[in-house]
């Protein structure tokens, strides 16, 4: 079942209204069904099970819990569900592969059968297809969410997109109906983030416009202020997350004012 929460029970009054429902708390064991390498630092793991059949998620930046099993309590990780086919009892999920940690040894071994825990989603933000153009920027964790929009948007829509990566090895293909303006950023090793310069050089086209980064943590307060500050997007139609943080494990944000 779905409820809406924060006012998003009241009748929706344009078709750019932006909605909050949350979603009953569920945790389903589901197995591996194959795995994907997208790039040397992208895996898709498909799962699968039965328990599929009610699952739902609205947004395209929701966030499941990963529960992967150790040798004392259990390590839970957020990550987005990247597809969701519901006949078909499938879920895609996108891990960014890191040197070390429970989610990218997991997904490193994983083998058709393997039994994977997932909770929720327990929520969805639900941003609508409709805006004249959509921006959405990122490094490599962000670049499940993005794919994810990116196949959700009408074919009269326009988006610009902006995905730091490595380098070209670590480049996905990327598919829209949307007329797409995508530019990878590569980054050297310990060199600083061109995202910042990036965004702030993009000039927002005319009609209605959504923003959505996702990113480090000390990066993403700066973007939420390139966006909102020095581009003067409206606040209400600017979401940054913080999808990790430099020397923390499990770290999921939304950046606020």
């Amino acid at each position: 079942m779905t409820l809406a929460i924060s006012g998003a029970d009241a009748p929706i009054t344009t078709p750019l209204d932006i909605r909050r429902v949350r979603h009953d708390l569920k945790r389903r064991a589901l197995r591996v069904l194959r795995t994907l390498r997208l790039s040397p630092v992208m895996l898709r793991v498909t799962l699968t099970g039965e328990a599929l059949g009610d699952f739902t998620s609205l947004g395209f930046d929701d966030h499941v819990k990963l529960i992967f099993p150790g040798d004392g309590a259990p390590v839970m990780r957020d990550y987005t569900p990247r597809r969701h086919d519901r006949a078909a009892l499938e879920l895609d999920i996108d891990f960014a592969l890191h040197d070390a940690g429970p989610a990218t040894a997991w997904a490193l071994q994983a083998q058709p059968g393997d039994v994977l825990d997932v909770g929720g989603p327990k929520g969805s933000f639900i941003v609508p297809t409709a805006f004249d153009w959509h921006l959405l920027a990122g490094d490599a964790t962000a670049l499940p969410a993005i794919g994810r929009r990116l196949e959700e948007l009408p074919p009269e829509a326009r988006a610009f997109v902006f995905v730091e990566v490595g380098g070209p090895e670590e480049e996905i293909v990327l598919q829209s109906r949307a007329t797409l303006h995508l530019t990878w950023l590569h980054r050297a090793p310990q060199a600083p983030s061109s995202l910042e310069p990036a965004l702030a050089g993009f000039v927002p086209p005319a009609g209605e416009g959504y923003a959505w980064a996702a990113c480090e943590a000390q990066l993403a307060p700066r973007l939420r202020q390139v966006l909102v500050g020095d581009l003067s997007l409206r606040r209400d139609r600017v979401r940054v997350s913080a999808y990790w943080k430099s020397g923390a494990a499990g770290f999921h944000e939304v950046v606020a004012d």
